[in-house]
């Protein structure tokens, strides 16, 4: 072989890697590094909370969508990285750390469980990318780590919120609690609740428990019945809220459930069926308002997606993107710190569940909507403000 054909040859090897290596990193040979300002995403796409993570991905891509039509931010448009935590523990971590390391992702968006959220939020805080979290209610979530926030309220305001309802919608005063002793989010709303409960006046006949999975709950439901109690107040995810109401209904249990956000899906309906007439929940926006900025989403989402009307976990997916644009503009540049700095300093940002500004701890001061289900449907009852 000449030299000139070996020269040949090693500059076409040497192409050949350059191409490779970045298609590795999510890029085409063609497309020059750093044309897009890259977004991680990790979701519960699939698994038993895959209507929450589904629903929160379609709110945020609409936004993507819409701010890339209209030119991006500081020029370049937002490239969406998205992983699946398939609803299980442990995933989380690996997957944003993929995120991070290797597809090189400026900000973190995630996840709707506060448990799945607690796991990433070491990894983002460690590499200083900053992490938002849609609506991980949690306190825990932020705690001690500067580089993680949230767009949604947190779970003592929630607690309060429902502490309050019980005794002055329901007038209740002796109450039951179930709690998934496997979720951090009901563990630790179930606590608010009482907290706030027991302080306006209440009284806890007895609190129940189960983990994330079951589907038989009548031996608790049973040992609650016997305590006579006039509500029932159980924070977990739809899944086995539908089943705790219709078990409950199933042995003669009259009085009325209700619990968080966590409920907040229409899987809700299909799992529960008539059993959740006048049972209600809390969560972060309605999209019964007449809020322009509300009807205007609504339009937008029901047109991008079939028709689908989307709920606060799709709002909040919504508005966590959008905030992140904005501080992206005011920090001029997707550096760590700088990113950081500018989304810790958002106040009054306007988006569809209402006004976000971070407070010291990086958690969003937020109404809290209260929905009834009444004729079959999920139906808007007040707004309480904080």
């Amino acid at each position: 072989m000449n030299d000139h054909r070996l020269t040949t040859r090693r500059a076409l090897l040497g192409c050949l890697t350059f191409a490779v290596g970045l298609v590795w990193m999510g890029c085409s040979p063609t497309t020059p590094v750093g044309s897009t300002i890259v977004v991680g995403e990790f979701a519960s796409l699939t698994g038993k909370e895959a209507v929450f993570g589904q629903s929160s991905h379609k709110g945020t891509l609409l936004a993507i969508e819409e701010i890339n039509q209209s030119g991006g931010v500081l020029g370049k448009k937002i490239e969406l990285k998205t992983e699946d935590t398939q609803s299980k523990q442990g995933e989380s971590a690996t997957v944003v750390k993929k995120l991070i390391t290797r597809d090189q992702a400026v900000a973190i968006l995630g996840e709707v469980a506060s448990g799945r959220s607690m796991e990433a939020a070491p990894i983002c805080q460690q590499y200083k990318i900053p992490m938002i979290s849609p609506s991980s209610t949690n306190p825990k979530v932020t705690e001690g780590r500067d580089y993680i926030f949230r767009v949604c309220f947190i779970d003592p305001f929630q607690g309060t919120v429902m502490a309050k309802f019980a005794r002055k919608t329901l007038k209740a005063s002796k109450i039951a609690v179930l709690t998934d002793v496997a979720a951090p989010y009901s563990v630790g709303l179930a606590d608010y609740f009482k907290q706030q409960f027991i302080a306006d006046g209440g009284a806890v006949l007895i609190e129940q428990k189960f983990s994330s999975g079951d589907k038989d709950f009548k031996a608790q439901l049973t040992a609650i019945k016997a305590m006579k109690p006039e509500a029932i107040f159980a924070p977990c995810y739809y899944t086995e809220a539908g089943l705790i109401v219709r078990q409950a209904r199933e042995l003669g249990i009259t009085v009325p459930l209700f619990g968080g956000d966590g409920w907040e899906a229409p899987e809700l309906l299909t799992i529960g069926g008539k059993s959740m007439e006048g049972c209600a929940y809390s969560t972060h926006y309605s999209p019964d308002s007449t809020n322009p900025m509300v009807q205007s989403f609504g339009q937008k989402f029901k047109s991008r997606f079939g028709g689908e009307v989307p709920d606060a976990m799709a709002a909040l997916g919504y508005d966590s993107v959008y905030v992140l644009a904005d501080a992206i503009k005011r920090a001029n540049g997707t550096d760590g710190p700088k990113l950081r700095e500018a989304i810790a300093q958002t106040k009054d940002f306007e988006g569809v569940t209402g006004k976000t500004t971070m407070d010291a701890n990086r958690n969003a001061t937020k109404p809290a909507v209260i929905i009834a289900i009444k004729d079959g449907k999920f139906a808007f009852v007040e707004t309480i403000n904080p």
